[in-house]
């Protein structure tokens, strides 16, 4: 497989080395963890001659006398250096029970740099303070970005490969397939049934996988639509699939802890307070709708918008969706302490369309920066101070 250098979550890697806590790659399955954790071990060899690598992969079988949390501890501590730079590596940590036990025992010692991965479903977030007592730093990894698309496969016609990533997305495991039947395949039974929710059910132990299955069928048919957890459960009751509202709310939740989807809050910008109630989910990557529900409804303007809410998530903005006077503000994007508005739209080629999707901008009062993200195929241009910009150009400007 083509490799690419996702130099910002290098960047991040190599930023915090030397810092006390265990850093935590988290994210959806196959979105490059392990990759990154062959990264960095390469950087350090190029870079840091004194550097001493303990690199532990559980998926291959020469570590399998390691899946005991005991044995794990006794192997790293047995390579110890002690007139180098320690770093421990550990891929797929998941598979060793109790690990936790072993890390935080490493940690206290603080002799090693530690770096792990992890299953989405078995280290989580919200998981990441109750396994390990000690401090950690979450460095969270999606699927490729339109950026890393492009650079994966060059081509002097921006528009024309944004056309393509709206459908191929960033699971980079499905390049290797010929075709667009075989990716989605792969996408769909390889990665979205056997890894993501298999993780999700074995380690919740739900028995109901099929209220789980018509839960994730209506999040992924419903991505970027205004949404609580009553309608939900209200839709799938009219649907004769009968859920209560608390066991709806719980699968929606493993669902976002396994970083399948994401939920952005509302909030309301005149009265300065969350709505609780409602909110919006969008896919970690565009692609599992498609492979999942199939192309009959292409829903570009909601797909377009699933791929902005990412690629603020991936760029590090707290999102929101926002409404001012009863009008919709696609996200609020919140960076050390400004704000950004941004509206997203397939196409404002239609005056009525475009009237629709600027107003609410128009309708915001501060001085921060306003943008609508759209397909323009040409130069961005400002109207009364709001930006307008193709989505292929907003994909390509360089993180920072």
């Amino acid at each position: 497989m083509k490799l690419i250098s996702r130099d910002s979550y290098l960047k991040v890697m190599t930023d915090v080395i030397g810092t006390p806590d265990i850093k935590v790659l988290t994210g959806v399955r196959r979105a490059g963890k392990s990759k990154l954790l062959e990264a960095l071990s390469e950087y350090l060899r190029r870079n840091n001659p004194l550097c001493n690598i303990i690199h532990i992969n559980f998926n291959l079988t020469e570590f399998e006398s390691l899946l005991e949390y005991h044995a794990l501890e006794r192997y790293a501590e047995s390579r110890f250096k002690a007139d180098k730079q320690n770093f421990l590596l550990v891929d797929e940590i998941q598979m060793c029970p109790s690990f936790e036990k072993a890390m935080n025992s490493l940690q206290a010692k603080e002799k090693f740099d530690i770096y792990i991965t992890g299953s989405n479903a078995f280290l989580q977030s919200s998981d990441l303070a109750t396994l390990f007592v000690g401090r950690t730093f979450e460095i969270p990894v999606f699927p490729f970005s339109f950026s890393e698309y492009i650079e994966y496969f060059p081509s002097s016609d921006r528009y024309d490969s944004l056309t393509r990533f709206m459908t191929e997305g960033g699971m980079a495991g499905s390049y290797l397939y010929p075709n667009t039947e075989l990716k989605f395949q792969y996408i769909n039974n390889e990665v979205l049934n056997s890894l993501i929710v298999r993780d999700i059910v074995n380690k919740q132990k739900i028995r109901n996988t099929a209220l789980l299955a018509s839960i994730l069928d209506f999040l992924m048919d419903k991505i970027g639509s205004l949404t609580s957890i009553r309608s939900i459960s209200d839709t799938l009751a009219s649907n004769r699939t009968k859920a209560d509202h608390k066991t709806v709310s719980k699968y929606i939740g493993f669902l976002c802890s396994a970083f399948a989807f994401y939920r952005i809050p509302r909030f309301d910008l005149r009265g300065k307070r969350y709505l609780k109630s409602e909110g919006k989910y969008y896919l970690c990557d565009q692609s599992f709708k498609y492979a999942h529900l199939g192309m009959k409804n292409m829903d570009y303007g909601h797909v377009l918008e699933n791929i902005v809410a990412i690629e603020l998530l991936r760029r590090g903005y707290e999102v929101y969706s926002g409404t001012i006077n009863k009008k919709e503000i696609d996200f609020v994007a919140i960076k050390a302490g400004e704000r950004h508005y941004y509206q997203v739209a397939y196409s404002i080629a239609d005056e009525n369309t475009f009237k629709r999707e600027i107003n609410p901008l128009l309708s915001i009062r501060d001085g921060y920066r306003k943008t609508l993200i759209t397909r323009i195929y040409q130069p961005s241009y400002q109207y009364e101070g709001i930006e307008i910009i193709d989505a292929s150009d907003w994909l390509s400007i360089p993180q920072i």
